[in-house]
């Protein structure tokens, strides 16, 4: 009678732990397995990686296309983000102080999209009550989610084993890109500040800064970092393309390791930093900074 009780009592534990050890070989399966198909949603190709409304012009296009071997399906639709400090970003539902969604004055078609292997689309933005529109940056992301490849019913594959509990995970692929409305003057400015050099563990030297923004605009553009020898001599040791700092962001920390290093003197010499924003045209630089060495 007593070793009926016990096993009556570890019965549940059992039970436990072989759920616990499905669900755990279940993730090791999926893992292996939903590689493949996570690879034929994620080969979308999108340009524009930004749309900009600042002028007279009512519409853009964005081009879709498929560069997989696999057909693949999109559901395009909205999304708001606030940018951290360190340029990540936060979903939110509501605006923070100082910050306008773009969302109510934008349309967009289709709203889904299905690309065979090599084919593109377009998906086309138009602006929409713009009488409403006050001076200011208004801002919302396009959001392009991969529609995961369903079986027919009948075709799934069932367990061999009925007494065994099943897990199944998707992946979802997705890609955002943020959609910019801009009316009237900008009074932005962007400033470079609290320049700091230091080594990583693997002796890598990594130069942080800090990215001020004041004004009613974000910016957008790529660093260049120049090291300038106690001879004069030029060296490009850094650059990251496409930065931006966001509405109502007044600062963006970044850090970058620098290359090309092998003649450059950690104990003399300048560190110069610029910020350009892009252009077809001319280059236009909104801010600089220098570091002095050491």
């Amino acid at each position: 009678m007593m070793d009926t009780q016990n096993s009556l009592k570890r019965k549940p534990e059992m039970i436990r732990a072989r759920f616990l050890f499905l669900f755990l070989t279940g993730l090791f399966s999926i893992s292996l397995l939903s590689s493949f198909s996570l690879k034929a949603q994620g080969d979308l190709l999108i340009t524009p990686r930004r749309v900009v409304f600042d002028g007279k012009m009512k519409s853009h296009e964005i081009n879709l296309a498929n560069t997989g071997k696999e057909t693949a399906t999109y559901n395009v639709s909205i999304i708001q983000y606030r940018m951290k400090e360190d340029g990540s970003f936060e979903e939110i539902f509501k605006p923070d102080p100082g910050q306008k969604f773009a969302d109510p004055y934008i349309r967009f078609f289709p709203r889904s999209v299905t690309l065979g292997p090599n084919e593109a689309q377009v998906v086309k933005i138009q602006l929409n009550k713009t009488g409403e529109l006050t001076d200011g940056e208004y801002r919302s992301h396009i959001y392009f989610r991969a529609v995961p490849d369903q079986k027919p019913l009948g075709e799934e594959d069932l367990p061999k084993d009925t007494t065994s509990i099943t897990v199944k995970l998707t992946p979802i692929f997705g890609i955002t890109i943020p959609v910019i409305i801009r009316v009237g003057e900008s009074t932005t400015i962007i400033s470079l500040s609290d320049l700091a050099l230091t080594l990583t563990e693997e002796n890598q030297p990594r130069l942080s800064m800090t990215m001020n923004r004041t004004g009613n605009m974000s910016v957008y553009g790529d660093i260049e970092v120049t090291y300038l020898s106690a001879q004069g001599k030029k060296t490009q040791v850094g650059q990251v393309k496409g930065i931006a700092v966001y509405t109502p962001n007044p600062t963006r920390k970044l850090q970058l390791d620098l290359t090309n290093t092998q003649d450059m003197d950690l104990k003399s010499g300048k560190i110069l930093v610029t910020f350009a924003e892009q252009s077809d045209v001319k280059e236009v630089k909104l801010a600089e900074a220098v570091l002095t060495l050491p």
